[in-house]
């Protein structure tokens, strides 16, 4: 039975440090026979520095020693954020509760006293590394499920189709943005882009043409976004771009450029070319008929409604003298359109 339980070689590595030679390689020899690979060290800055070097398996370690103690040494090694979990068995002569208490403390897993009866210490080897792989076995299903909960979060906030913010995500950051922008008052503005005649596409090339343009589509206003930007898919063929820090007219000049680059593009489908333009509306806050993300989005969106009925590829920002023009007399210009228009 004891057989099946000792390492193969190479299997663990074993760190010993005593600063008394002969226990030294005593210890290194008796373990080594067993098939555990042996390193040394004589006091316990040379042990700190192995440590780090290559992170043992097992650490062997004395407690009586000059300059650094190896109460001193576990307790380093404990706190050290950067290194894995490491099995410390502390070999001391003292065989006092209050030094087992104090090494215990300092982050010791388990005690030996001197001599050493080598039965026991194989034992308590066994022992250790047991605790050291289901440590690891713990370690690595926490990762797994770390990866798995990140894979999770991004498929919960990303549109499957163009790797953009979904719009659910969306609506979460623009209200975080608008209250950080209320309580900072500092300008945001949004963009809302629509493709033009995205339905031809689909009817003349087929769904799969109509992906791959927005795709290609969701790229190109990656590329002329900021970093600090959320861009998303908020329906079919319907863009939303989050400009934190941004007032409306430097949005409009961003919305502006958006659109000249989609009309200056031919999006390609296997042996196809197709053109296509983009409408664009804009809004920003602070603004005296905004008071809410709901309407902010909902300026965007009329404002887009106006470049659609106004003939398309074109950008409006809303209060503009074209947008005001082309609200109804009966309604604020800020208010309703969205409800009674599909864009196309």
């Amino acid at each position: 039975m004891e057989s099946e339980e000792r390492p193969t070689p190479d299997a663990y590595s074993i760190l010993v440090v005593d600063d008394q030679e002969d226990n030294v390689e005593l210890l290194r020899a008796r373990l080594a026979a067993r098939g555990y690979v042996v390193r040394t060290a004589s006091d316990g800055q040379q042990a700190l520095d192995l440590v780090r070097e290559s992170p043992p398996d097992l650490i062997l370690l004395d407690v009586m020693m000059p300059k650094m103690s190896g109460i001193e040494v576990v307790r380093r090694i404990k706190n050290d954020g950067d290194l894995p979990f490491i099995a410390v068995i502390m070999q001391t002569a003292l065989d006092s509760t209050e030094s087992r208490v104090e090494g215990l403390d300092a982050g010791a897993d388990d005690y030996i006293t001197k001599p050493i009866n080598f039965a026991e210490l194989e034992a308590r080897v066994r022992s250790m590394l047991r605790i050291k792989r289901l440590q690891e076995d713990l370690e690595s299903r926490e990762r797994e499920l770390e990866d798995m909960n990140d894979r999770l979060r991004r498929v919960s906030q990303t549109d499957g189709l163009t790797g953009l913010d979904n719009r659910r995500y969306l609506e979460e950051r623009l209200h975080e943005m608008f209250e950080h922008s209320l309580r900072l008052h500092e300008p945001l503005s949004v963009v809302m882009c629509d493709i033009d005649h995205f339905k031809s596409v689909n009817d003349t090339y087929g769904h799969l043409a109509g992906d791959a343009i927005l795709r290609q589509f969701a790229d190109l206003i990656k590329e002329q976004a900021r970093e600090i930007d959320r861009v998303g898919r908020y329906g079919g063929e319907e863009f939303l771009i989050i400009l934190p820090g941004t007032v409306l007219d430097a949005a409009v000049t961003f919305a502006e450029r958006v659109r000249e680059r989609i009309e200056s593009h031919e999006f390609v489908y296997e042996d196809e070319r197709i053109k296509r333009t983009v409408s664009c509306g804009v809004a920003a806050w602070p603004h005296p008929r905004i008071s809410s993300r709901d309407q902010l989005i909902r300026s965007a969106d009329d404002a887009l409604y106006v470049a659609k009925e106004r003939g398309r590829d074109r950008v409006v920002r809303f209060d503009s003298d074209e947008f005001k023009a082309h609200a109804k007399p009966s309604e604020p210009a800020d208010a309703g359109l969205a409800a009674a228009h599909t864009h196309s």
